[in-house]
């Protein structure tokens, strides 16, 4: 693998993790919404990454960058709450609220952040490493 295809993978996974953090603070966002029926109800939503094999096997040695197959929303039900004096509970009297969970998703959101910055510092070495290379043909 040359230094070349690293800034590949890093770029990829730096983007991937951006998407990861941006879903998150949304669904931080949208964590104390309120709606009167489970349909309008805001659901977590959560990126799925998928490593593009399949180019990695067909050319051997060739970089393995990240992509995002997709968003997806969380199956976990939502919380009715019964409440009969909000301004948008339903004729029976229950408010529905999403289904984030805040401490998931914080330590969701430090683990994309924390991996982000991996991949800046894979991305600042791989630099590094290739000036100094530069650097000994002088």
């Amino acid at each position: 693998m040359s230094l070349f295809n690293i800034f590949n993978v890093s770029g990829s996974a730096m983007s991937a993790e951006s998407v990861r953090l941006n879903t998150t603070s949304s669904n931080l966002a949208n964590a104390n919404s309120v709606s009167s029926s489970a349909q309008e109800t805001y659901r977590a939503r959560h990126p799925i990454f998928a490593a593009e094999l399949n180019r990695f096997k067909q050319q051997s040695g060739e970089s393995v960058p990240v992509h995002i197959k997709g968003i997806v929303e969380s199956q976990k039900p939502l919380r009715a709450e019964y409440n009969p004096d909000h301004p948008m509970a339903n004729e029976e009297g229950y408010i529905f609220k999403p289904n984030v969970n805040v401490m998931e998703e914080m330590a969701n959101m430090i683990s994309a952040s924390r991996a982000y910055q991996t991949n800046v510092q894979v991305a600042d070495a791989s630099k590094q490493m290739l000036m100094r290379t530069l650097q000994m043909g002088q």
